[in-house]
């Protein structure tokens, strides 16, 4: 199949190409922009010009829901008519990012699209990886968070119009094992967040979460060519009412499958880490964190999961605590959150090694202080 007839399958409609002062202005402000949010990094400045001003870009009728899209197959981004570029928005950083994720094999063809793997035809990681670039693009143009309700979940987010449950949850993981590991795997393609989750909780947790945010995309996505079938075919009133008793099922599937997926990541987490701690001061740090993870939560009318867990989880602290401890063995480290990291910080200590600077999240911080 033709680049022009895989382009039109995915409902594009190519209006007219982007001049070459936008495209410039667009590569430039990219860079600039990703090494002022990301310091630490070491992100070559004129190879990242270089690559995002060879990009292809232009303006088109997009598919409903769709604001813009990166097409690898022809390295091109397709913008809708009404895309502002008088500024740099987060919809432009995140289609930049996208061709800055891509990892090819020698011979070129796609293998890696950040946490999406290419190898297999399924595309599992979509949408964490969708929602990763997302709060990475966010973040990027300071945005600021929102307290919004979809489906009947409210939550505040940095990324109120694209992917804001998905965005959720994995703001979640990011709070678990920190900011810069996301944005590390997320830019560089690798496994290392998905590597320090997994020695938090397991690698069932993480094909779980994997998979559900994938669903949430794929669901959501149904209901949009739902509601844009029944916009034209407003007439076909047996198949508009299907299709809105569709509609509905759907959201009600949404709302379970997101909550089941935040109490998932919220056990898998706590429950691991829980059995890792051997000092009063270690209990505390618990304490906080669980705390505060409710920032994060959403919340709708009837859930009482957060509550009665946190309730049932200080119950066991006071229970620690009331019950003098046995002291750990000098082998075991006071809050185990990875084994690796633990490791290699006392090889450094024995060899001298100074450690390296890096950015650390605000929330990584405040558990470790």
């Amino acid at each position: 199949m033709s680049i022009k007839s895989e382009i039109k399958k995915e409902g594009i409609e190519v209006i007219g190409a982007l001049d070459s002062s936008t495209v410039n202005s667009i590569a430039s402000n990219i860079v600039e922009i990703l090494k002022s949010t990301f310091p630490g990094k070491d992100l070559n400045s004129p190879k990242a010009f270089s690559d995002i001003i060879k990009l292809h870009m232009y303006i088109a009728k997009l598919p409903a829901g769709c604001p813009a899209k990166y097409f690898y197959k022809n390295k091109s981004i397709y913008f809708s008519p009404d895309t502002s570029f008088d500024e740099i928005s987060d919809l432009i950083v995140h289609e930049c990012i996208h061709y800055l994720q891509e990892r090819v094999n020698k011979n070129g063809k796609l293998v890696r699209l950040g946490f999406c793997n290419f190898t297999n035809s399924s595309l599992p990681g979509t949408g964490l990886n969708e929602a990763a670039v997302q709060l990475l693009a966010s973040k990027c143009v300071n945005k600021k968070a929102e307290t919004v309700t979809y489906f009947d979940l409210t939550f505040n987010t940095i990324s109120p119009d694209y992917y804001p449950l998905e965005c959720a949850l994995v703001n979640q993981l990011a709070y678990l094992v920190g900011d810069n590991a996301l944005f590390d795997s997320t830019l560089n393609s690798n496994d290392n967040f998905k590597n320090q989750f997994i020695s938090l909780t397991s690698e069932s947790t993480f094909q779980i979460v994997q998979n559900n945010i994938d669903l949430l995309v794929d669901m959501q996505e149904t209901i949009i060519r739902l509601n844009s079938y029944n916009e034209a075919h407003y007439n076909c009133i047996s198949k508009v009412q299907r299709n809105c008793l569709k509609i509905e099922s759907l959201k009600a599937e949404i709302k379970k499958l997101f909550l089941d997926t935040q109490n998932t990541i919220l056990t898998s987490y706590f429950d691991n880490t829980i059995n890792l701690l051997y000092t009063r001061e270690a209990i505390s740090k618990y304490r906080c964190k669980l705390y505060d993870f409710k920032t994060l939560i959403a919340v709708c009318d009837g859930y009482t999961y957060f509550n009665k867990y946190y309730i049932a989880k200080m119950s066991e602290l006071e229970y620690r605590l009331e019950n003098s401890m046995a002291p750990a063995p000098k082998s075991l480290v006071v809050y185990k959150e990875n084994f690796l990291k633990t490791l290699f910080g006392r090889l450094k200590y024995l060899l001298k090694i100074p450690p390296k600077q890096t950015y650390i999240s605000y929330s990584e911080q405040k558990f470790n202080d």
